[in-house]
């Protein structure tokens, strides 16, 4: 009976240590972050990769330009990698209230889920990511964004492809002084 009780002391432990944050957590976190107001306008980012073992590699630059109509807008991204690489992405973003919204992009696999509260953001999808022998593998990415202030949000965003963690992307929102 005691090692019973041991093993169920440990699964739930187990359970618990495991679970994730939920955006609802940060509801109370301030400076509030609306991706709508942060992402309008001209911004810029810098971030890096760290694969499964910890190696941080490419490093990238990204010049982005957000266009806001209510609650529908684009973000227009321009990454600059620093093996000279480039790539662009727009993304269409949808909210569908204050804390609920959808995105799309040519390389999103279906529409992305995101949701925002107090000082975090937090959007689930599938991303389509090239490989350099020409094939490319669809990767779960679970993205947060956290609002330091009126002009750096902080994104981490982990990668995983059959549930196994592929990589981190760590992202340096900046956007100007108005």
């Amino acid at each position: 009976m005691k090692l019973l009780k041991t093993l169920a002391a440990g699964l739930l432990m187990l359970a618990t240590g495991c679970s994730t944050p939920k955006v609802e957590d940060y509801v109370s976190n301030n400076p509030p972050l609306d991706l709508r107001s942060y992402l309008n306008g001209e911004l810029e980012a810098w971030g890096m990769f760290f694969d499964n073992a910890g190696k941080a590699e490419p490093m990238f630059y990204v010049k982005m330009t957000g266009r806001w109509q209510g609650n529908n807008g684009t973000l227009q991204e321009h990454f600059i990698y620093n093996d000279g690489k480039t790539k662009d992405r727009l993304w269409t973003l949808t909210f569908q209230d204050d804390h609920h919204f959808t995105a799309t992009a040519s390389d999103v696999v279906g529409v992305a889920d995101g949701r925002q509260y107090g000082n975090a953001a937090n959007i689930k999808y599938v991303l389509t990511v090239p490989t350099d022998k020409g094939t490319s593998y669809d990767m779960s990415m679970d993205d947060w964004l956290y609002k330091m202030n009126d002009e750096l949000v902080i994104n981490r965003n982990e990668m995983r492809k059959f549930g196994i963690k592929v990589g981190e992307l760590v992202i340096s929102f900046h956007k100007p002084k108005k």
